[in-house]
């Protein structure tokens, strides 16, 4: 097992460091720079002395190295846009509301999947299987940003029903975190529908009848912990997709979180903001994808049985 963790960890290790290399190489290959905004540019001495403060006035190579160096002290580096404003700062107020956006959104898609999938699955090829199922091809369809505008119009404006946008109360959460969470939910029904199906037919739910046991046993015992299995592999990925999709969310919605700041980053070309968000996000998110894959290995032994076979 531990041999199994150190891979993992150096997987994580290599996985951040190409991210941090792509990243850097695109965003320096965007045409324009972070001091020509609204078509304004300053005198060629201000920018000069502004490109030699942020080190842009040495070569890329440079300019990664001294990038490199910095993410080991865990510096992320002051914002161009914002200076003196530090990324840092920007992250340690715009993360708390991020996470918590991300987590009832998380939530939600976990318990409202597996709910549908196991209702669907219970009555399979009846009504409630193909409204399910419908269902869930429409939330992959329609991304969150589509989703989001109609919620604002119908449940904010012309039902009064929740506020229509900014951070404050719980109800301010409910939303963003419906909008973010259609597209897992409906990943996460159609997995755990095919899943909880196949579990059904085993030799040991027909034991589990023949002994006598009620329905409600036999399913959520027996056959649904089993069937959500492959759920715990899903997760990081959800968390990727959830976090990452917040960043528009947070936009429309008018949410202080760090897809505020990523996106008024990526406007005003601030190279310090766009990296320290990626960054940070990309470590965060690989992070739990090396965890999923750490928990996965504890559930099912297989896992390192088959690492050793190999």
């Amino acid at each position: 097992m531990a041999q199994y963790i150190l891979k993992r960890f150096f997987s994580m290790l290599v996985t951040l460091w190409l991210i941090v290399t792509i990243t850097f190489v695109l965003m320096h290959a965007v045409p324009g720079s972070p001091f020509d905004r609204d078509g304004k540019e300053a005198s060629q001495a201000v920018i000069q002395n502004m490109m030699a403060f942020y080190h842009l006035d040495q070569p890329l190579y440079v300019q990664y190295l001294l990038y490199l160096k910095s993410l080991l002290t865990f510096d992320l580096g002051p914002s161009i846009a914002h200076y003196p404003d530090s990324v840092g700062s920007m992250i340690e107020r715009g993360f708390p509301v991020s996470f918590q956006l991300g987590i009832v959104s998380v939530l939600i898609a976990i318990i409202t999947g597996i709910a549908l999938g196991t209702v669907a699955a219970l009555r399979q090829n009846g009504l409630i299987d193909y409204v399910a199922m419908v269902l869930a091809v429409i939330g992959i369809a329609v991304p969150s940003f589509v989703i989001a505008p109609l919620l604002i119009k119908y449940v904010a404006v012309e039902w009064k029903l929740l506020p229509v946008a900014t951070w404050g109360t719980w109800k301010h959460v409910i939303l963003p975190a419906v909008a973010l969470s259609t597209g897992p939910i409906a990943t996460i029904a159609r997995l755990t529908r095919a899943n909880l199906i196949e579990v059904l037919t085993q030799d040991y739910i027909e034991t589990a009848r023949a002994k006598g046991l009620s329905p409600a046993t036999i399913v959520f015992k027996h056959a649904l912990r089993n069937a959500v299995l492959p759920v715990v592999t899903l997760l990081g990925a959800l968390l990727a997709n959830v976090l990452t999709g917040s960043f528009v969310i947070e936009k429309i919605f008018a949410i202080p979180g760090m897809g505020k700041y990523f996106v008024d980053g990526i406007n005003n070309r601030d190279y310090a903001v766009i990296m320290g968000t990626t960054v940070f996000y990309s470590a965060l998110l690989v992070f739990m994808m090396f965890l999923v894959d750490i928990v996965y290995g504890l559930i099912d032994p297989r896992i390192k049985l088959h690492r050793k076979e190999a």
